[in-house]
């Protein structure tokens, strides 16, 4: 590392990072470039650049990335049905990868020698940040500061701020008991009383949703468009699928939708208590395969079936930008070709209930299904054949005197 003479740096502008600037200065003898992404975290991502241009930083890199965010990352996810663990959807993780794209990308640009985040020693980011970065750049350096440094604590961070002259206006401020990540899919939160996972999270933590409880008596609907699986309107008017997920994480949160509380097994090995904010993404997956419901083959819908948990291991462990995850996209993609039309819902108090669906290429055939006279759709004595000849294995055992009641 001694050759290091620039480095990205994934910069919030929060305590972390801003320590990270200095520290990486000091430590490395280095000029940092700073990138901050507008992921749809909610809260307002150019007050970044004063306090990057306080510490010093000549080039600083400010990006709304949300349309990309949700186009390409989200939505492909989303087509999958991804869920780990039979739960989690994936919010943070699926965000890492645009993140460690844009790193290298700049690097590139800016000619740096190393990338560099606030990830901790403990967690899954840095396996996710590192792994994305060495997929698209090999050779290059990796900075991790937790991995390095003594400043385990807030107050340690606190006091390096102090001697090093860093004005930060949080320090002044209450710090949240949690630690929380947000962008336009969901906000997570861990630490605090949540590392308990006998107690139960307080009302005041929760801030996209309305619990089930305070939700209105009134149910909302709702219609979703589909275009080759991705959502491309809501009640009929068109949006970008940034707007999308917006307006969807609105109306799920205004009706108590989307709210978790899981233990969830890390990638480096460690048991972790989170609750989770899902609100659009909750809506999306219900949807999704709604429609799929009536537009795939059934075993295409049950291949999709079988390689979703695969497919949301690989997201959630970080390997986005790897070959296994590109090829079970092409398979999920073509697998979307006819996953058009309109599925209707109902929100109600933390639930999403699909009361209908549509479309010119759905598979149902009204002809077939129908309890009532068929009119020769469909000839019911064929079942016998069919039984049978699914039945002949198991009549051969039986046969042989072998006992399936053991």
């Amino acid at each position: 590392m001694s050759d290091i003479n620039k480095v990205v740096l994934a910069y919030s502008g929060g305590l972390d990072t801003s320590v990270i600037v200095k520290w990486l200065q000091e430590t490395y003898n280095c000029e940092v470039v700073t990138f901050t992404a507008d992921l749809g975290q909610g809260e307002e991502v150019e007050p970044a650049r004063a306090k990057a241009e306080a510490l010093g930083v000549k080039e600083i890199y400010i990006e709304d990335l949300r349309e990309e965010f949700v186009r390409d990352f989200v939505f492909p996810m989303f087509r999958a049905n991804a869920i780990y663990e039979g739960e989690y959807l994936l919010g943070t993780s699926i965000a890492r990868p645009l993140i460690a794209k844009r790193l290298i990308e700049i690097a590139n640009e800016t000619g740096a020698d190393a990338i560099s985040h606030g990830a901790t020693g403990k967690g899954n980011d840095q396996v996710r940040f590192e792994l994305g970065a060495y997929a698209l750049k090999p050779g290059v350096a990796v900075i991790a500061p937790w991995r390095e440094w003594d400043l385990n604590s807030r107050e340690s961070l606190v006091n390096y701020c102090e001697t090093h002259g860093i004005d930060v206006d949080f320090k002044k401020k209450k710090s949240s008991p949690y630690s929380m990540d947000a962008n336009l899919l969901h906000i997570s939160y861990e630490s605090g009383l949540l590392e308990d996972p006998w107690a139960e999270a307080e009302e005041e933590m929760w801030r996209w949703s309305v619990s089930p409880e305070a939700a209105p008596d009134a149910a909302t609907y709702i219609e979703l468009t589909y275009e080759k699986g991705d959502i491309v309107a809501i009640d009929g008017q068109a949006m970008s699928p940034a707007t999308v997920l917006e307006t969807l994480n609105k109306i799920g949160g205004a009706n108590g939708i989307g709210r978790l509380d899981i233990v969830e097994n890390r990638y480096v090995g460690m048991k972790s208590r989170g609750c989770y904010e899902t609100p659009g993404g909750t809506i999306m997956l219900r949807a999704h395969r709604a429609i799929e419901s009536i537009t795939l083959d059934r075993e295409a819908a049950h291949l999709k079936d079988e390689i979703m948990p695969k497919y949301a291991k690989v997201v959630y462990n970080g390997y986005w930008w790897s070959e296994e995850r590109q090829m079970m996209q092409a398979l999920i993609d073509r697998s979307q070709e006819y996953v058009n039309g309109v599925v209707r819902l109902k929100l109600y108090k933390g639930n999403v209930d699909v009361v209908g669906r549509k479309s010119n290429d759905s598979l149902f055939d009204e002809a077939m299904a129908t309890m009532e006279d068929d009119a020769g759709a469909y000839d019911q004595q064929d079942a016998a054949g069919f039984i049978k000849l699914n039945a002949l294995r198991m009549r051969i055992e039986a046969s042989k005197g072998r006992d399936l009641l053991k």
